[in-house]
């Protein structure tokens, strides 16, 4: 033991030295006192030493009001001491259930592990073919889907599931052992492996079925999960939230399944699409879930945009809102902003109808500095927003056309798909969670992102996500014929929910025309119909709005230099003729 940083050996000498310069009268007295005062400290010395070696250190998830007796009090996300004999993970349900739990045993033969946890109460085997080994991640999470069904239906590869008839009984706890076979993480990397994801498919399906209501109608039935292996359970699946206890290659959860039951009826991958109706039973399970209890009547939801570090994409953010409003939502619309933003600019945006949260930015650890990609990890101050339950991000250089709330329906995380097996982080659903954003901040200095940004790192930190259509995150680049500049492209708008402008802004081109034509290296981000479309939200916006989309001197003189230039190389496409008559112009 340790006071005031010495010793208590040291302590009981220096007190007994001062103690020796005191009279020799009293003496005796104070030698006897500095007698006791040594054996108090060297019992307690013993005492600490030997309740340490009774105890380890590990850290307890959300324990407090889950359990009986002493562990009620246990703090949330606090490292505190706890009995050794709490664990390994059998004497945590020998405790709970006092050795008559059901438990259901996944990837667990009975001649392994499976005596140790038959001690326990009655166990199952739940017998589980294995994925074939020629299906790969790739094939779960194809680069492109025929998402209108013009030529083929999407279908996804066959992972085998059980055949759930067999196993009526309600579980207790659901005990698996993860697989980390050739999807052992490579460094820098997240986990792609096949038979993980069946394993943790398997353990959802089983513990959303164990945990039908009660016949009294008061409550979902109390399961339990616990996840043995060196790769883990996968946190898409299982959130961090419902993590009780983590323990070396031990994780126990206890799921809330009206979250989980989202996660069951989504496709195995991206090879199909995950639509907000598939929650309502057309998903990929054969069981009716609809009496599950505890649905959110109220769910709270809002769409978010981020700002930080500049002013240049203000006006993008107030006609994001402006968009979202003219389609009728009836979501919040929250604005993350930094100190770069002024007062009166977070006035305007008020008023365009964001509610405005402050935020610190966060620091690419890879980012270099003045890069565009130094402080794009803000992104993950997303997951602080935990007043709701799920918000859909949209990147501030879009807008909305058709109204989107339906997609509030899908779990975390769903988005539209990018190259290979990716996913586009400009639009996408995600459910906050403190957890989460810690976990996020701690592998920011492990995980590697392919593009340098946020979307890469986040491609890595959730491997397993959901498909939603192009159309709700449809890109503003043309690349082939089908986008030669025509009226049939009106027919494109019918059917597009938003647009994500690449290449340069509409705000920062005159709207006649969009100036990414003057420049050989951006024209395939081109297109004067899809410009226009910004500027048809432009000019339903109040007139108190435009005026913050208004050019400064140096951004006309941008236009105005490349205007030139094209003129000069004589571009083919003309649009450096065009007699300019928008008003913002500098003349």
């Amino acid at each position: 033991m340790v006071l005031q940083g010495r010793s208590i050996e040291a302590y009981s000498k220096t007190w007994e030295a001062e103690m020796a310069s005191k009279s020799k009268g009293s003496g005796l007295k104070f030698k006897l006192f500095a007698i006791s005062l040594l054996s108090l400290s060297l019992s307690l010395l013993i005492l600490t030493s030997t309740f340490l070696q009774k105890n380890h250190h590990i850290v307890v998830h959300h324990l407090q009001n889950r359990f009986p007796g002493e562990m009620t009090n246990w703090a949330m996300d606090i490292p505190i001491e706890v009995p050794k004999k709490l664990f390994p993970p059998y004497d945590f349900i020998a405790k709970v259930f006092k050795r008559d739990a059901k438990i259901g045993l996944v990837n667990i033969e009975e001649g392994e592990e499976g005596e140790e946890w038959a001690a326990l109460g009655r166990t199952t085997v739940v017998r589980l073919d294995q994925v074939q080994e020629e299906i790969q991640w790739e094939d779960l999470f194809p680069e492109w889907i025929d998402e209108e069904e013009k030529w083929k239906k999407p279908s996804c590869p066959e992972i085998p599931m059980p055949r759930y008839k067999d196993y009526e009984d309600q579980f207790d706890v659901v005990v698996a052992k993860v697989p980390c076979g050739n999807g052992v993480q490579k460094q820098g990397q997240g986990i792609r492996d096949v038979s993980r994801l069946q394993v943790n498919l398997v353990v959802a399906d089983l513990v959303v079925r164990s945990g039908r209501r009660y016949y009294d109608h008061r409550e979902d039935r109390m399961v339990y999960v616990i996840f043995i292996g060196s790769c883990g359970p996968m946190w898409e699946i299982f959130r961090c939230d419902d993590l009780l206890i983590h323990e070396g290659n031990s994780w126990i959860y206890r799921p809330n399944l009206r979250r989980l039951l989202q996660k069951v009826l989504m496709p195995v991958g991206s090879c199909k699409l995950a639509l907000p109706q598939m929650i309502q039973g057309e998903g990929r399970v054969d069981h009716d879930f609809s009496n599950l209890y505890n649905p959110i009547e109220q769910p709270r939801d809002a769409y978010v945009t981020i700002l930080h570090s500049s002013e240049a994409y203000v006006c993008g953010a107030i006609a994001l809102a402006q968009s979202i409003i003219q389609t009728g939502s009836s979501k919040d619309l929250v604005l993350l902003a930094d100190q770069s933003i002024t007062k009166k600019t977070r006035q305007a945006l008020r008023k365009s109808g964001w509610k405005i949260k402050n935020i610190k930015r966060i620091r690419n650890p890879l980012g270099r500095k003045n890069a565009y990609n130094e402080w794009n990890y803000s992104k993950f101050r997303l997951w602080q927003l935990v007043e709701y339950d799920k918000v859909i991000f949209i990147d501030s250089d879009s807008i909305v056309f058709k109204n989107m709330d339906e997609f509030f329906g899908s779990p975390e995380l769903s988005a539209v798909g990018n190259d290979k097996f990716r996913f586009n982080s400009g639009i996408m659903l995600i459910e906050p969670s403190m957890c989460v954003f810690k976990s996020l901040m701690k592998k920011r200095h492990t995980l590697v992102s392919y593009n340098g940004g946020d979307q890469g790192f986040l491609n890595e930190a959730f491997t397993w996500w959901h498909r939603w259509p192009a159309r709700l995150n449809y890109l503003k680049v043309f690349n082939g014929s089908r986008w030669k500049e025509n009226t049939k492209h009106d027919q494109v708008l019918e059917n597009v929910y938003g647009v994500h402008y690449l290449g340069l802004k509409p705000w920062t081109c005159y709207r006649d025309y969009d100036c990414n034509w003057d420049r050989l290296d951006h024209q395939r981000f081109a297109s004067d119909l899809v410009h226009s479309w910004w500027w048809k939200v432009y000019d339903g916006m109040p007139k108190r709005l435009q005026k913050y989309c208004g050019l400064t001197e140096r951004m006309d003189a941008r236009i105005n230099k490349w205007r030139s230039r094209a003129r000069i190389g004589n571009l083919s496409n003309g649009h450096w003729q065009i007699q300019v008559k928008d008003p913002r112009q500098r003349l």
